[in-house]
């Protein structure tokens, strides 16, 4: 059997979800699996159809072999997790929980994470063979700040995984994706920033670029017209990178929003996405990583900067219009998207 195309490094969390209603009063909870990085190979699998693999943490207790579960449920390859033994109570290593509300109307989406001495953020250098991770064939590797912010240990298990990529040849690409309850007492915002741009001068492909301008992490806020200007900025930063890519978004609700996605390399300066104005949402959690799972298979299948861009900004939209963290979109529905297609009912 084939080995794994895409494999993502990454913490991947129980999802509580209280459904229309509020964490805070809640009474019964859908559970999903989610995470920042395994998001991506899980839509890369299921929408996608490509081979994919997680590298992660777990607890061997039961709470662990759910996540594991959920994970098979999904079609990713589970053979890379390491299993980290229970000591009874969690005191040593435990699996993240995140508690998520969607928000409606002028409330917005809430989470909150518990997530503290997980399995995955005690991960350190050595703890996996990246070279033999990396000489299956394996043709793109995927992390991003939410990985490396778990702990310091984390930010060094990124960089030698992506180095090591780079040595076999195999495209990486990184996603800011900052979270301020991950670096609320480790230098905040600045201290992201510094940490991004340390691991993003690994990276082939930026996801969420314009996490990297500004002063801190998501202080920039760009206009169209100065969009352009700022990704060529951002790639002096990054000599290495080939591709810079974003969502666009903006939130005159949390159950309206208008979506795009831009994009900027070398050969063809930037490039738009498709423009969803009144883009209905359900749940806008996961896609970001929806929007990198479209990227990344164009890309793949050498489809062309902007036709790539349309998979990622379609993808991206489609998570949004279901429950949970990950994709529940099919190809077919993305390409019809992509080629205009409507909400008419299809018999």
């Amino acid at each position: 059997m084939n080995g794994p195309e895409v494999i993502a490094l990454g913490e991947v969390m129980l999802r509580f979800d209280p459904g229309e209603g509020r964490i805070r009063t809640a009474r019964t909870f859908q559970v999903w699996e989610g995470g920042g990085e395994y998001n991506v190979v899980r839509g890369l699998r299921r929408c996608f159809g490509r081979r994919t693999a997680v590298v992660t943490a777990l607890a061997d207790n039961a709470v662990g072999h759910l996540v594991e579960d959920l994970i098979l449920q999904g079609g990713v390859d589970t053979s890379l997790i390491r299993w980290v033994a229970d000591a009874g109570i969690g005191r040593t290593a435990r699996n993240g929980l995140n508690f998520v509300e969607r928000g409606y109307g002028i409330r917005g989406a809430l989470g909150v994470s518990d997530r503290a001495h997980t399995a995955v953020s005690q991960l350190g250098k050595g703890d996996m063979d990246w070279d033999a991770v990396f000489s299956t064939g394996v043709r793109w590797f995927h992390t991003g700040g939410i990985f490396a912010g778990l702990s310091d240990t984390t930010v060094d298990v990124a960089d030698e995984a992506m180095a090591a990529a780079r040595r076999h040849d195999v495209t990486v690409s990184y996603d800011p994706n900052y979270r301020a309850s991950l670096w609320a007492d480790r230098g905040g915002a600045e201290g992201a920033r510094e940490v991004d741009l340390r691991l993003a001068r690994h990276a082939d492909v930026v996801m969420g670029a314009l996490g990297l301008t500004g002063g801190y992490a998501g202080q920039a806020r760009v206009e169209a017209h100065e969009m352009a200007d700022t990704l060529a900025g951002l790639a002096d930063l990054l000599p290495q990178a080939k591709v810079l890519a974003t969502t666009l978004r903006d939130v005159p609700s949390a159950g309206v929003n208008t979506w795009s996605s831009a994009a900027w390399s070398a050969g063809t300066g930037l490039v738009t996405g498709p423009r969803m104005p009144g883009l209905h949402v359900l749940d806008r959690v996961g896609s970001g990583d929806g929007f990198a799972a479209g990227l990344i298979h164009g890309l793949l299948d050498g489809a062309g900067l902007e036709r790539a861009l349309a998979y990622g900004t379609a993808h991206g939209a489609l998570t949004m219009t279901t429950p949970g963290d990950v994709s529940m979109a099919s190809l077919a529905e993305v390409e019809a998207l992509m080629a205009g297609g409507s909400a008419h009912v299809r018999r």
